[in-house]
């Protein structure tokens, strides 16, 4: 896993636009006025979201104005969460839980896929613009280990054939259906049992 790094170039000045600014409303108005810098995790997400799914420094200055509180403090934060971006990522940007569960269940080969297939290292994009990886912790899904998450969804049960098809969807900027590979809805077993004289799946 490599350590996160401030992009080198940053744009000069940040602001939210108008349909993000009435979120930013909505999610302050559920924190008390005096305690309203609890709001600086979703507001650094919102940032994310609106800047092609990373955060520059004239971001966090943003929203320490908004929030009332130092600068450093909404830096602090940006840097020590992983889910936040400091550098330009891929349209499609990828993580691959490398966390024991996944690890042992073939995440090593998702790595080697990725570097083969996007980029030799982690968080340099492709060289067609679509997508960036990168290792990361637990994602929380150990049932369904190895998985990936692409943007906001998961992809799971996966083995070094649907992998490769996953990440040429991605490549080719039509990416195929999140969820399990192997056909499982939720954290199901794989196939049908009998208990009691009932299936279930």
């Amino acid at each position: 896993m490599s350590l996160k790094k401030i992009h080198s170039e940053q744009p000069n000045a940040f602001k939210f636009n108008d349909k993000n600014l009435k979120m930013v409303e909505d999610i302050l108005s559920r924190y008390p006025a005096q305690n309203k810098k609890s709001a600086v995790m979703p507001l650094l997400y919102l940032a994310q979201k609106q800047n092609k799914n990373w955060i520059p420094l004239a971001a966090m200055k943003y929203i320490a104005k908004i929030l009332a509180m130092p600068y450093i403090s909404v830096y602090e934060i940006a840097t020590f969460y992983t889910m936040y971006n400091l550098a330009p990522v891929g349209k499609h940007f990828i993580q691959v839980c490398t966390t024991t569960p996944c690890l042992i269940r073939g995440a090593d080969k998702i790595v080697d896929l990725c570097k083969k297939k996007i980029s030799s290292k982690e968080n340099q994009i492709s060289s067609n613009g679509k997508c960036s990886w990168m290792e990361v912790e637990c994602l929380g899904a150990c049932v369904s280990a190895p998985m990936i998450q692409v943007n906001d969804n998961y992809y799971e049960d996966l083995d070094e054939k649907n992998t490769v098809e996953i990440l040429d969807s991605l490549l080719n900027d039509n990416p195929l259906k999140p969820g399990s590979y192997r056909g499982r809805k939720n954290t199901s077993p794989e196939k049908k049992q009998v208990f009691n004289g009932e299936k279930h799946a």
